[in-house]
């Protein structure tokens, strides 16, 4: 990537690096809950080795969470796949925002190995980067949040068992308070994220009660109060569509080369 066209523009070795620094803590986070992700595996009957090689292949908390109950419960293939679809779909969203963010010529391999990685937390941290998102920001986070998830789900299932239910419970907020420490500080520094956020925990809490709502899915309330938020702020507050550095300069006029 040239770097001197715009100063704004990060190195492939700086961009490396800042993601190395964004990953750690959410290694750290991801280490935490996978390790009582590998004690439910352990009880779904999962070796160390097939829970590692789940973990390694998904990166997800809430759908592997949905995958071990299926499998506990003796469920078929077909559930497992479909409870994924519903889960996950919420990627999808994510996909669409940081495909805004990466250059229109960023070649296919790199867009593949990018969207391996999308994940609540990778997405949080990459969605706040100046634009473009470079994709050895994403290589960076992953080098280190891929084996402390994978590296945490294997040692729960070797020795999880040992730990009482009170520290396996505590271990599974590390992830909700690494998250919110992720969109907090952009709340600080922009009105718009900040009442988004607001709206949006006023609406999860308001569909998690509500009859009819209640009842269907967590995976899909998100993603319809995902589509339905994203859709009024994008009316009310549009941000503008060609970011500029902070000189002013149309930052989308000075790339052209590709990666």
């Amino acid at each position: 990537m040239d770097n001197t066209s715009n100063s704004n523009i990060p190195k492939k070795d700086n961009a490396f690096l800042a993601g190395l620094r964004d990953g750690l803590p959410i290694a750290l986070g991801y280490f935490a809950v996978s390790f009582s992700l590998g004690i439910q595996a352990k009880d779904a009957g999962m070796t160390a080795f097939q829970a590692a090689v789940m973990s390694l292949t998904n990166l997800t908390s809430a759908g592997e969470f949905g995958a071990l109950a299926i499998i506990g419960a003796g469920g078929s293939y077909f559930s497992i796949a479909l409870s994924q679809l519903i889960i996950n779909l919420r990627y999808c969203l994510m996909s669409f925002a940081l495909s805004q963010k990466i250059k229109p010529e960023t070649p296919t391999h790199h867009r593949l190995l990018m969207s391996y990685g999308i994940t609540d937390e990778i997405f949080g941290v990459s969605i706040g980067q100046k634009y473009p998102l470079s994709p050895f920001y994403t290589y960076g986070a992953l080098l280190l949040t891929v084996p402390g998830w994978t590296a945490g789900t294997a040692i729960g299932v070797m020795a999880g068992s040992i730990l009482p239910d009170s520290i396996t419970s505590a271990l599974n907020l590390a992830l909700y308070g690494m998250f919110t420490a992720v969109f907090i500080p952009k709340s600080r520094e922009d009105l718009r994220i900040c009442a988004a956020v607001i709206t949006s925990m006023i609406a999860s809490f308001a569909a998690a009660h509500l009859p009819y709502i209640k009842d269907i899915s967590g995976g899909t309330r998100i993603i319809i109060l995902t589509v339905l938020i994203s859709l009024i702020f994008a009316i009310i507050k549009p941000i503008d569509d060609k970011p500029a550095d902070e000189t002013g300069t149309d930052v989308t006029d000075t790339i052209g080369e590709k990666i």
